[in-house]
């Protein structure tokens, strides 16, 4: 990607400014990411216990980690359950397409 179809876009953490480049187009995401980063790390150095930026910009990161590989989990459980229900659907009109039709008179 040339550095033409990059944008320098400026972003806030902890009140202090950052200057990004990103992809053309892609600067509402940066801002909307660094928003939301913005807001872990506040709530980490509002809880008082980790001091220094570094340590604060290190525990919002293994926070939205976790919170990345939780969400893929519950997706891919919510996916398999799906698709369980989708195969006893599946097998249960199977079966149902199986059983021979009632005698005229039956």
């Amino acid at each position: 990607m040339s550095k033409s179809e990059q944008q320098k876009v400026s972003i806030r953490l902890l009140d202090k400014e950052y200057v990004i480049a990103c992809p053309d187009g892609a600067e509402a995401e940066l801002i909307a990411s660094a928003d939301y980063l913005d807001q872990k790390m506040r709530d980490i150095r509002g809880n008082g216990k980790t001091v220094g930026l570094e340590r604060i910009a290190v525990m919002a990161g293994l926070n939205i980690a976790h919170e990345l590989l939780k969400s893929r989990e519950d997706s891919r459980e919510n996916i398999e359950s799906q698709i369980r229900r989708l195969g006893n659907k599946i097998d249960s009109s199977l079966k149902a397409r199986q059983r021979p039709a009632p005698e005229p008179g039956d």
